[in-house]
C-alpha cells in the first residue's frame, strides 16, 4: 500500500517515556489490573481513547485567545451556533462539557415526552447503543436494544456497512412495541461493532421508519466526519459529492443531534445537544443544562473551548485529514492481519479492533478476554488499549446478571494528529509478540465491581 504522508507538519513535541517492564507491573497492580487507573506518566503511547487526546491545530489555538469568557451570552456561543447550523443545519444548539453531558440533559426530557404519550416501559432503539449512552437511559429508567447487522458479527469477513441496523428487526420491534420507543439513536460510526460506518441508505430507510412512526431520530455523532468520508470512498454515488454535503444529507434525517466533540470536533474538551426544528424540546433540554452543565450559552465550557470546537468542526472535514488518518488507522490493521492477528474487518474509522475472543476461546466472557489482552500488551510494551466486550457491556439493571456481550474485543484508539506511523509499527510488533504468549496468560475476576459504568474504575485479580 502505498505510504499517506500526514497533512500537517509538527510543530511542538511532548517527551513520551518508556518505563521497564517491572515499573509496568508494579504500576498495573497499583492499578487493580486496569489500565483506566494507570498514571498516564506510566504509559508510554496511549491508545485507550481518541476522545478529547488529539492535537489541536494551530488555528485552534491562536482561536483560544480570542474566545470571550462572558458567563451569559458569550460571543464564542454565538460563533458555535452559526458553525453548527452552516454544517449540520440545526437552528438550536447546546454546548456540554462532552457527550455524555448531552445525554444527561436530554435523554430524561425524550423519556418524559414518552411517557406523556403512553409508553409504560421506555425504550432506546439504536444499531449500537455506546456504554454512555447506555447508562444514561438506564438511569433515567429506560432500557436499550440494539439492532446491528448480522455481517458485523463476523469479524473476519469485511463488508463496507457493519454498522448498518438490521431493518428487518428494527420495524418488526417499531410495530410491536411503538408506544414505549422513546427515541432511535443512530450511532455514526457505530463505535462498539469496530468503528463501522452506517451506509447513507440504511440511515434514511431506518429515520423513514421513525418518522412515520412518530419517533424522534437522535444521531449520536461523534465520528460524523468518518462516517461521511466512508460513505464518499464506498458508495459510488457520493463519490464526487463534497463532504460538507454528504454530512448535511445525514443530519437531514434527524430531530435531535448529541455529540462528543473531543472526537471529530478536535478539541481536547466539549460536546453539543442540537435541535433541528423542535424550540419547545430544545427549551426542556436548556432548563436541565442550567443546573447540570452550566448557562445555556455556556453549557459547562470556557469560551476559549467553544472557539478551538467552532474550528475543529470545520477542519474534521477536511477531506485530506480524513484520508490521512483513516489511512493510519489501516497501517496498523494491515500489519497485523498480515502477522495472523484477528480483527474486526474492514478496519473503522478511529479504532483497530482486536477480536479477542478467539485469541482466549478458553477465556470465558465473565473472565474478561478482552481486558485481559489489554493488560497483557500494557506489561509487554508500555501500549494502554481499552477493553470493548462483557466488561463494558455491564449487568442487566434489574435482574444483575452479566448482559450478553456481542463481541469482546481490544480496542487500539487513534488519537487524531498524534502519532507517526512508527508508533504504530511498534504497537503492532508489541501485540504480535504477547499474541504468542497467549496460553499463559490467566484470566480475571472482580476484586472490586462498580454499580455503574464499571469498566472505568472496577478493580480485578488474576483467577
Amino acid at each position: 500500500m502505498k505510504s499517506v504522508p500526514e497533512p500537517w507538519r509538527i510543530k511542538m513535541v511532548e517527551p513520551i517515556k518508556m518505563t521497564t517492564k517491572i515499573q509496568r507491573q508494579n504500576a498495573l497492580m497499583e492499578a487493580g489490573l486496569n489500565p483506566f487507573l494507570l498514571k498516564a506518566e506510566d504509559v508510554f503511547i496511549d491508545l485507550l481513547t481518541d476522545s478529547g487526546t488529539g492535537a489541536m491545530s494551530d488555528r485552534q489555538w491562536a482561536s483560544m485567545f480570542l474566545g470571550d469568557e462572558s458567563y451569559a451570552g458569550s460571543r464564542s456561543y454565538y460563533q458555535l451556533s452559526q458553525i453548527v447550523e452552516e454544517i449540520f443545519g440545526y437552528q438550536y444548539t447546546i454546548p456540554v462539557h462532552q457527550g455524555r453531558g448531552a445525554e444527561q440533559i436530554l435523554f430524561p426530557c425524550l423519556v418524559e415526552l414518552a411517557k406523556e404519550k403512553g409508553a409504560s416501559e421506555p425504550v432506546f432503539l439504536s444499531n449500537h447503543h455506546f456504554d454512555t449512552t447506555k447508562a444514561h437511559a438506564e438511569m433515567v429508567g429506560a432500557r436499550v436494544k440494539d439492532f446491528i447487522c448480522s455481517s458485523a458479527l463476523q469479524t473476519n469477513i469485511p463488508d463496507d456497512w457493519k454498522g448498518n441496523f438490521d431493518l428487518e428487526s428494527l420495524a418488526n420491534e417499531i410495530n410491536h412495541n411503538r408506544k414505549n420507543i422513546v427515541a432511535i439513536v443512530i450511532t455514526i460510526t457505530c463505535n462498539s461493532v469496530g468503528g463501522q460506518p452506517v451506509s447513507m441508505e440504511n440511515i434514511r430507510i431506518a429515520a423513514a421508519m421513525a418518522r412515520d412512526s412518530g419517533i424522534p431520530v437522535v444521531i449520536d455523532a461523534a465520528r460524523f466526519a468518518e462516517n461521511a468520508y466512508f460513505i464518499k470512498r464506498r458508495d459510488s454515488h457520493y463519490s464526487d459529492t463534497a463532504i460538507s454535503q454528504i454530512v448535511k444529507e445525514i443530519f437531514d434525517e434527524a430531530d435531535i443531534f448529541t455529540m462528543s466533540a473531543k472526537k471529530d470536533g478536535m478539541v481536547n474538551i466539549g460536546g453539543l445537544c442540537c435541535f433541528r426544528n423542535n424550540e419547545s424540546l430544545f427549551r426542556k433540554a436548556q432548563l436541565r443544562c442550567v443546573p447540570m452543565e452550566g448557562f445555556v450559552t455556556y453549557g459547562g465550557l470556557a469560551g476559549r473551548d467553544m472557539a478551538a470546537m467552532t474550528i475543529g468542526l470545520q477542519e474534521a472535514l477536511n477531506e485530506d485529514h480524513l484520508h490521512s488518518r483513516i489511512a493510519q488507522v489501516e497501517y496498523l490493521g494491515n500489519q497485523l492481519q498480515q502477522a495472523g492477528i484477528p480483527i474486526q474487518t474492514p478496519v473503522g474509522g478511529h479504532a483497530v479492533f482486536v477480536d479477542a475472543r478467539k485469541i482466549f476461546p478458553d477465556i470465558r466472557p465473565e473472565n474478561f478476554p478482552a481486558q485481559v489482552l489489554c493488560n497483557a500488551l500494557y506489561l509487554e510494551s508500555g501500549v494502554r488499549a481499552t477493553e470493548i466486550g462483557s466488561l463494558m457491556m455491564g449487568r442487566d439493571p434489574v435482574n444483575g446478571q452479566q448482559e450478553p456481550s456481542l463481541f469482546e474485543l481490544m480496542r487500539l484508539t487513534i488519537p487524531r494528529r498524534t502519532y507517526t506511523d512508527n508508533h504504530m509499527s511498534y504497537v503492532a510488533d508489541s501485540l504480535i509478540e504477547v499474541v504468542k504468549k497467549a496460553g499463559t496468560l490467566r484470566p480475571l475476576e472482580f476484586e472490586y465491581e462498580p454499580k455503574v459504568l464499571r469498566q472505568f474504575t472496577a478493580r480485578f485479580r488474576e483467577v
